[in-house]
């Protein structure tokens, strides 16, 4: 309940701020310590929680997922830009449900992804009857004594100086009817995730189960046959690409308009390939040496052809943002296709083991790494000096530049034509403070209007 109204009072919706960071430690401290106190496990749906107390000692994995859903939420002290933090929020949700509920197959792992949002409505009944213990009392007891011996000493020091008043004033929010209901639902709804939280840390569910490889395998020939034919499909491909390129009878203009088509027919291929490699791995038998022979031979050159797909899909989105400009959605696809790349390279790696029930894992650990690496390497000011340093003279779009966030500004602030005191938007209060935005204040003149 206290990290619900932590959360209430200092979560900033619709924008990244320093808030989210707050509140995710919050909540973090919260788990931790329902994970620590004694409670008697129940279970979450209609997975069974682990009744050995002992099986549920926080693992390194498990630290590593909390780890890393601070540090997606943290990207909003870090960069003003919506999008990007957007992206993160999206991903922790994952990395936090991996963190409660574990998974180590693709199936444990989406019954992790959705067993956080049953436990937040399990948690209600289950936060009601620790209330009703005699503690509800005790809290609302604590929670008055405290609030007014802060009123009380808080207006005597702040008529007695007016740096603390104006610091009190900057800190307290407007007491408002909005403000008011917002806090009753941001409250509300934190009580929910939180308690879910914490309920999962109490009775982590068992998913052991659905880590067992299927008992039903279909015969070698069901599988073979039809991912063969698709081999062959995906080496004419490439067979034609490579005529095409030792050609090289195209001008480069024409070529980047084509590219632009057909990026993201070639990305959707290697991202169904994946799904294709995952059922093959899944139900293709294994048991003889034949069998091994077959998923790697036909899985390894299907997985190295689309290598060689994904490395084409990239080439040409270099030379259409060489042409073009580079934008967000050009540089979040190309990221993606390169995870999708390295998650290919972990594919062959597994088909050479024939094991593969740590590649789901890494493969989101790498991806989880990439986000946090983008956000380090701060796309919005890549994209403008990309865009201001155009390769072949073209000319400037200024428009798509004005629409960056206050994380371009040290890239533009000294082009003309780009009005850069415009990306720097008037922040609401201490809630929505991140370095990208503050950074950025200081750069433009704070005399200079927007337009001027």
């Amino acid at each position: 309940m206290a990290a619900a109204a932590v959360t209430a009072f200092s979560l900033p919706l619709g924008e990244p701020g320093v808030g989210w960071l707050i509140s995710t430690l919050v909540a973090v401290a919260a788990v931790t310590v329902a994970r620590i106190a004694p409670s008697r496990p129940m279970p979450i749906g209609n997975i069974a929680p682990i009744s050995d107390m002992s099986t549920r000692v926080v693992n390194p994995e498990r630290i590593a997922w909390t780890a890393a859903t601070v540090a997606l939420l943290a990207v909003s002290t870090l960069r003003a830009a919506g999008w990007l933090f957007a992206l993160c929020l999206v991903t922790a949700t994952l990395t936090a449900a991996l963190a409660l509920a574990g998974g180590r197959s693709m199936r444990s792992i989406f019954a992790a992804y959705t067993i956080p949002l049953i436990a937040s409505f399990r948690a209600l009944p289950w936060l009601r009857r620790g209330l009703s213990k005699g503690i509800s009392v005790r809290i609302a007891a604590t929670a008055t004594v405290s609030i007014v011996l802060l009123a009380a000493f808080g207006a005597l020091l702040a008529s007695a100086d007016l740096y603390f008043s104006q610091a009190i004033e900057a800190v307290m929010p407007d007491l408002t009817s909005g403000s008011l209901f917002r806090w009753i639902f941001i409250g509300g709804l934190a009580t929910m995730i939180v308690g879910g939280a914490a309920l999962l840390a109490t009775a982590p569910p068992d998913l052991s189960s659905l880590d067992t490889a299927a008992t039903r395998k279909v015969h070698r020939w069901e599988w073979a046959i039809p991912l063969t034919l698709l081999t062959m499909l995906f080496g004419a491909f490439v067979g034609v690409q490579a005529v095409v390129l030792f050609a090289g009878n195209f001008q480069v203009a024409e070529y980047a308009n084509a590219a632009r088509h057909g990026f993201f027919q070639l990305s959707a291929v290697t991202a169904l390939t994946l799904v294709v490699l995952a059922g093959a791995a899944r139900w293709a038998p294994r048991d003889e040496p034949a069998d091994r022979l077959l998923i790697r031979v036909i899985l390894g050159t299907l997985t190295t052809l689309t290598l060689v797909i994904a490395a084409t899909a990239l080439n040409r989105m270099t030379i259409y943002t060489d042409e073009y400009g580079l934008t967000r959605l050009r540089l979040l696809v190309f990221c993606c296709e390169l995870w999708v790349v390295f998650t290919l390279l972990l594919v062959l790696l597994a088909g050479v083991r024939i094991n593969g029930s740590w590649l789901p894992r890494v493969a989101i650990a790498a991806g989880v790494l990439a986000l946090l690496g983008l956000a380090a390497a701060n796309p919005d000011a890549l994209i403008a000096e990309r865009n201001i340093h155009p390769a072949n003279g073209r000319e400037i779009d200024f428009v798509y530049l004005q629409n960056l966030s206050p994380d371009a500004v040290p890239a533009l602030l000294d082009v003309p034509g780009v009005r850069a005191n415009c990306l720097v938007e008037s922040t609401g209060d201490w809630r929505s403070w991140n370095w990208g935005r503050e950074r950025a204040q200081q750069l433009i003149d704070p005399n200079a209007r927007c337009g001027s």
